[in-house]
């Protein structure tokens, strides 16, 4: 299968796609990806949550938001030394991406901010890839991360425009896409996915995608997430995403986006380790690394290296 590249999907293209049979699904994502992915290699990235609770955001899904019983306030904040130990450490397990996280609904500028420049800086330093996510920003906050040396900025949709509204009320779909375009102009490349497991339709599913896969150009990383339902958020009593379910999102998105690294990520501890295995067979060529991803529970390393090794695939940069 020849690889192209389009920014037109519509969404019946991407639905017919999402609903195809298993097999024929993974068929065509495993052309894209083998011819995009030659070797199988696979980034390993590690995330750490700098600043913790206390959100103002009301994302329906997040145990960090003030709106909701589970939030998690009252960690102190990181300083930037105890972030670049680990940094460090996380290089020294394998890790080849460090992404650090504020429970911010925008970037505030002054001491929060310089220490924020600082911790890339220092990142950059250690011969990581750095990735921030902290909510919305400023094209002159934009500018100087890009003059700081970051890699990426995270910043998902989560959902699609229509399902969006009830997930979060205080922040539009199209404040998340002006604050892509910002991180855009800037010169920084996207971290940008989402959820799935929300109470989403499969045409939400669609949606999510189809937006992800009209932006010209791609995201360069795309995580695809799976509900972790927490208590004391409004979405505590979901069930777990069925892992195909996942399997298939993470195809899909490789069959649009053919040169993105297509993240797994939240929700990975719920799988089993044949479940990883078929995500990485559909196109999965990166995975967060590490104990936490920001306050839920993620694989532990040991287990990590050892689904690798199982799968055949290779660690790169």
């Amino acid at each position: 299968m020849p690889l192209i590249t389009r920014h037109d999907w519509s969404r019946s293209e991407i639905q017919a796609l999402l609903e195809l049979p298993l097999m024929d699904l993974l068929w065509q994502a495993q052309q894209v990806h083998r011819a995009a992915n030659p070797g199988y290699h696979v980034q390993l990235a590690s995330l750490l949550s700098v600043k913790t609770g206390g959100c103002e955001e009301d994302c329906a899904y997040c145990p960090q938001s003030l709106h909701n019983s589970s939030d998690v306030a009252g960690r102190p904040e990181l300083e930037v030394e105890p972030v670049l130990a680990r940094a460090r450490a996380a290089k020294e397990a394998g890790a080849h991406r460090f992404c650090m996280g504020w429970a911010w609904r925008e970037i505030r500028d002054g001491a929060p901010f310089e220490a924020m420049l600082a911790m890339v800086r220092g990142v950059r330093e250690l011969g990581l890839e750095a990735c921030v996510t902290a909510g919305m920003l400023s094209d002159s906050q934009a500018e100087r991360l890009a003059e700081a040396g970051l890699t990426a900025y995270n910043h998902n949709l989560d959902t699609s425009p229509e399902h969006y509204d009830r997930i979060i009320t205080t922040r539009t779909y199209q404040e998340r896409l002006e604050t892509l375009a910002r991180v855009r102009r800037s010169g920084i490349t996207l971290c940008c996915g989402g959820i799935i497991g929300m109470g989403e339709t499969d045409a939400d599913r669609a949606g999510l995608l189809e937006v992800l896969a009209n932006l010209d150009p791609h995201p360069e990383s795309v995580p695809i997430n799976a509900l972790v339902a927490v208590e004391g958020t409004p979405l505590e009593d979901l069930p777990p995403v069925d892992p195909l379910e996942l399997v298939r999102m993470v195809a899909t998105a490789r069959i649009l986006m053919p040169h993105a690294r297509v993240r797994l990520s939240a929700g990975r501890e719920q799988l089993g380790r044949e479940a990883q295995i078929l995500c990485l067979l559909a196109g999965a060529d990166s995975i967060f690394y590490g104990d936490t991803l920001l306050t839920t529970g993620n694989p532990a390393v040991e287990a990590d290296r050892e689904l690798l090794a199982a799968a055949g695939v290779r660690v790169t940069a």
